[in-house]
């Protein structure tokens, strides 16, 4: 069993969580994840390392309430225990070499794009950060990135906080401008990973992008994070879990990584309503 050690809520839907698990805390790099089961019966879920304490032997994780497993693991307080927290998987971001860095994230993405950040930062890289969110009741780890950012740039796409506007506008400003980068580094929705690197595309600046699909073993054998990768007009085949998550922005197929991510958005949507009624009906 691992302790939650410390519980946070960062806005309405996410959640941050402090997990106490040695061996993963001195291992986990920027760019890895971890699978959890909340309990013996629970489902397995990726989530991403988003900082770790290895003196403390802890691991910070942060999630977006979306299913009936984020809504059960939502419910456990600090000093409650979750059953399995197996990492770290996956392969670390590549930040050797970089000296001049864009990162980019949107939403929930943030809590994977802010380990990187941090990182590059303390390797002496000069760091610039936009983060998106839809307003700003849904802002999170405004601090943290000011902390290991050159320059951070806050959009809303109702214009409540920051700038008014999507991430690509302050991206294809600064390209415009002559700015270059040596890496642009995004994470979030796929859609915005999509339009960021097409906003790269045209000044030839490298992007990497972080692939979250479905995923349930973490070791490449069920096939189900599989993303389909075009180079040179032919289509390979990777599997998120161990080749990834970061990939070549501009080799993904989006549009199909898009549609394969909405296959269990209506099953996912009936058994987080499920999770909530049964919450609700224990505390009555």
């Amino acid at each position: 069993m691992y302790r939650i050690v410390r519980k946070k809520v960062l806005n309405p839907t996410v959640t941050q969580m402090e997990i106490e698990a040695p061996l993963v805390a001195r291992k986990a790099s920027p760019g890895q994840f971890i699978i959890l089961r909340v309990d013996d019966e629970g489902e397995r879920i990726p989530l991403t390392v988003a900082g770790t304490d290895p003196d403390e032997g802890t691991v910070k994780i942060i999630f977006q309430v979306v299913g009936a497993t984020t809504e059960c693991l939502n419910h456990k307080e600090a000093g409650d225990s979750i059953c399995d927290f197996a990492g770290p998987l996956g392969v670390p971001t590549h930040l050797d070499g970089l000296k001049k860095v864009c990162i980019v994230g949107g939403g929930v993405g943030c809590a994977i794009a802010m380990p990187i950040a941090q990182e590059l930062h303390r390797l002496g890289a000069s760091v610039t950060s936009i983060i998106g969110f839809r307003n700003r009741d849904l802002l999170i780890l405004e601090d943290e990135f000011t902390a290991c950012s050159d320059r951070l740039i806050v959009m809303t796409d109702d214009g409540s906080y920051g700038r008014h506007g999507n991430v690509t506008v302050p991206l294809k400003e600064m390209l415009e401008a002559g700015e270059s980068f040596d890496m642009i580094i995004t994470i979030g929705p796929l859609i915005m990973m999509k339009f960021v690197t097409l906003t790269a595309k045209p000044f030839g600046v490298p992007v990497t992008v972080s692939m979250n699909p479905i995923m349930i073993d973490g070791t490449g054998m069920c096939g189900g994070c599989r993303i389909s990768l075009v180079r040179g007009g032919e289509r390979v085949t990777k599997f998120a879990c161990v080749d990834g998550p970061d990939f070549n922005g501009y080799e993904i197929d989006f549009d199909e990584a898009m549609s394969r991510g909405r296959m269990y958005f209506e099953f996912e949507r009936h058994a987080h309503e499920a999770a909530c009624n049964l919450f609700k009906k224990e505390a009555e």
